[in-house]
């Protein structure tokens, strides 16, 4: 059998190590016997053992862990690439796009395909942005950064009453959060669009800030006690009927468990569900 370069080191290094410890063991099987086994003698056996110990296993672990950095920083520098390729056809679409919404003034149905256009480049951006953000997620720990939480709030409402379904009722004022913005702004979709699902397309979402208390309120089918001990279960969904995978709360709780953020889920059959959550530890 033929071994790799990196499992050849790795063999080396153990054989070393055994190597050292037997003529450790010899030499302190030496001293102890002539020199006595007395509580001194044990004590300066006991600190060369533990040298060896924390010196080989500095070197076991360095040749355990170097491929794992290697492959980190190639897996980045790939990931870097495709994304800067990615982003280059992108920006094209975008900027062709908002050329030809000059030069279309006054043609109805070619403006309107053009805002299709544009509609679908805004979500392939979205998309690409939470695709850096998983990969950067993966490899790097994501920086927090300060948030308007007003702001942010009426930019993802906006998107989702493009849908033309529900209404959105926001009642909040200026507050700052210091939070990973992208996966922040990932776990209120989450909730914005299982407010929608569970919910008559005719009824109210209510969004309301506070204090530093959020809370997410819809008047759609509600849950009861059993649902609610199941709701954070990955692939758990209330209604079976309803399209998606059943995952939205499961990140939503691990994201706020990450973030430090308080969640309660309160919901009555029928009556609808309403998701509070507790901002203090995040507010600026």
């Amino acid at each position: 059998m033929k071994l790799s370069g990196h499992k050849k080191k790795i063999l080396l290094s153990a054989l070393g190590y055994f190597s050292s410890v037997a003529i450790l063991l010899s030499f302190l099987y030496w001293f102890l016997k002539n020199e006595g086994f007395s509580e001194s003698n044990f004590l300066i056996a006991g600190l060369l053992v533990l040298l060896l110990a924390a010196g080989w296993g500095y070197i076991l672990s360095s040749h355990l862990l170097a491929p794992k950095a290697e492959l980190d920083a190639n897996l980045s520098q790939l990931s870097s690439e495709i994304l800067h390729e990615l982003n280059i056809p992108l920006s094209t679409i975008k900027a062709n796009a908002a050329m030809l919404k000059k030069r279309l003034q006054g043609e109805e149905k070619a403006l309107k395909r053009l805002e299709r256009i544009e509609a679908s480049s805004d979500r392939l951006e979205r998309l690409y942005e939470e695709l850096v953000y998983s990969i950067k997620k993966e490899i790097h720990p994501i920086e927090k950064e300060p948030v308007a939480l007003q702001k942010l709030l009426g930019e993802r409402i906006e998107t989702f009453e493009s849908f033309g379904r529900n209404r959105f009722d926001m009642d909040v004022t200026e507050l700052t959060v210091n939070v990973d913005r992208i996966g922040f702004e990932k776990m209120i979709d989450n909730l914005l669009l299982n407010a929608m699902k569970y919910s008559d397309k005719t009824s109210r979402i209510e969004i309301k800030l506070e204090r530093t208390l959020l809370t997410i309120r819809d008047e759609g089918i509600g849950m009861d006690e059993a649902e609610l001990l199941k709701v954070y279960e990955r692939y758990y969904q209330s209604d079976s009927g309803k399209e998606g995978k059943g995952i939205g709360l499961a990140l939503v709780k691990a994201y706020c468990d990450a973030e430090n953020i308080g969640i309660q889920i309160s919901s009555e059959k029928g009556r609808g569900t309403t998701v509070m959550l507790a901002l203090e530890r995040v507010h600026v």
